[in-house]
């Protein structure tokens, strides 16, 4: 795609229209697949985009056909999950099919994955001719109805477990479901919790996903439900809890927890894997995305600025590596984005080492003119990020997540296009926002208060850009703000 100015180089966005959430992700050794539920053009049904990236050039999305549109008398696709099928590059595409009378889960056939990056369409709406409808697999029945929103993944050998949402969207329920084959499906039960959640009932949990990690504290394996909270007056709220599945009981060890404290993060996903031969749906660690959009299904297109000036709205966050540390998840970039960056067209990271104590540092990233756009700052036990001083954003509440204690105190800061995500110390505290900015991100300042300390930075940016900082290590620290 065209560099914009507020279409991201290095996020996942629709070529067109508008993107409503992450529907599934899977990766071989080679290639990650990514799924994307979108509407082509504003009040458009929704369907099924297909993005693909080749592992040894991270970050570089390739558009490839659509996999999925209504048929018949659908009005909509919705999202899902897509599953291996053994190891030589077969899937299956599981996804919520709307019609007037309701939503099922239905199911589709991708022969060879590999294929469906080889020959692509001009038409921006062509299908791939690989992709193959089964049907469905799980309608209404024994008084539960509506089934959307399938979280398909492997239980074990020859077994598979499906996380689903059922009921009224205004009641939704999380469903638990089993089976041998992938075709027939019995429900377990309704997901049931003991011990506390730390979610109330008044509020609604949606878009679930399921995923075993280690954790690297006491070697154990736990479950980890990721969700997200809707609530009726204000934003979403994604998060997640750790503990162990046991039929449709999770018992709670580690209840619901913020996973991004920023403005413009909902609908965290997982990624499935090809070729792990076992059938064991466990990991040391995880690839995690979500949707930047703070509102989800309540967000009003014709306010993105990106999508009256440039035909687009909203993005997936940059892919995450996700690790669970003594029952929290710690959050990183995927490896690779520092090398990537001197190559993009308008792409920033600041990275600071810092000794906080008792007072604060501040980054102000600025927009062309050298006028402060947004600022993240370390605060020792919290982290913020302020983007109200920006026309278009003016007067929005600053966003602040909790750190813990840790060694060394460290903030990263990446720009792309509209875009703003933080990590803080090495993973504890992650924040994503939509910026907008005016002519560009030109570069930061960076200051510290009370007896904080810069110990070391870093700035990466556009090898074409003029600065000499640009890939460089600084050690020590000005005390007068420095454009970098």
């Amino acid at each position: 795609m065209t560099y914009t100015t507020h279409r991201p180089e290095l996020h996942v966005t629709a070529e067109q229209g508008i993107l409503n959430a992450p529907a599934a992700a899977i990766r071989d050794a080679d290639l990650w697949h990514v799924f994307l539920q979108y509407q082509p053009t504003q009040g458009a049904p929704a369907r099924w985009a297909h993005q693909a990236l080749d592992v040894t050039n991270p970050y570089d999305w390739d558009i490839c056909d659509d996999v999925l549109a209504p048929q018949g008398t659908e009005i909509q696709v919705r999202a899902g999950s897509v599953v291996p099928v053994g190891d030589s590059g077969a899937a299956e595409l599981f996804f919520t099919s709307v019609t007037p009378d309701g939503t099922e889960v239905h199911v589709a056939s991708i022969p060879a994955l590999p294929e469906t990056v080889a020959e692509l369409d001009d038409d921006v709406l062509a299908l791939d001719s690989s992709v193959s409808r089964i049907g469905r697999v799980l309608g209404d029945h024994d008084g539960w109805h509506n089934f959307r929103s399938p979280c398909v993944l492997a239980d074990g050998p020859g077994t598979w477990l499906m996380l689903a949402v059922t009921g009224d969207v205004d009641e939704p329920r999380l469903v638990i479901l089993d089976s041998e084959d992938l075709r027939k499906w019995t429900v377990r039960g309704p997901m049931s919790f003991e011990g506390d959640p730390g979610v109330s009932g008044g509020h609604c949990m949606v878009s679930p996903r399921l995923l075993r990690l280690r954790d690297e504290v006491d070697g154990e394996l736990r479950d980890v439900l990721l969700t997200t909270v809707e609530q009726e007056d204000g934003p979403d709220i994604s998060g997640y809890l750790v503990g162990a599945l046991d039929g449709p009981r999770f018992t709670v060890r580690t209840p619901f927890t913020r996973m991004d404290f920023g403005h413009d993060f909902t609908r965290p996903r997982n990624t499935n894997f090809i070729g792990t031969g076992t059938g064991e749906r466990h990991s040391d660690s995880a690839l995690v995305f979500g949707l930047m959009n703070g509102v989800g299904r309540k967000d009003d297109p014709t306010r993105h600025k990106s999508l009256t000036e440039e035909n687009w709205a909203n993005c997936l966050s940059m892919p995450r590596l996700v690790t669970l540390q003594g029952g929290r998840l710690f959050q990183t970039p995927t490896p690779g984005l520092p090398d990537v960056i001197p190559g993009t067209t308008a792409a920033r990271m600041f990275t600071a080492m810092l000794d906080v104590g008792d007072g604060s540092v501040s980054i102000n990233v600025l927009d062309g003119s050298g006028t402060t756009a947004a600022t993240v700052s370390h605060h020792g036990d919290r982290v913020i990020l302020d983007r109200s001083m920006n026309s278009a954003h003016r007067d929005d509440q600053v966003a602040s997540g909790p750190l813990a204690e840790a060694d060394t105190d460290s903030l990263t800061v990446i720009v792309d296009g509209s875009t703003i995500e933080v990590f803080a110390d090495g993973g504890v505290a992650a924040l994503a926002s939509r910026v907008y900015f005016t002519g560009g991100c030109s570069g930061f300042t960076i200051r510290a208060d009370g007896d904080a300390r810069v110990l070391q930075t870093m700035t990466l940016g556009p090898l074409s850009h003029d600065s000499t900082d640009l890939g460089e290590v600084e050690d020590g620290f000005d005390p007068d703000p420095v454009e970098q």
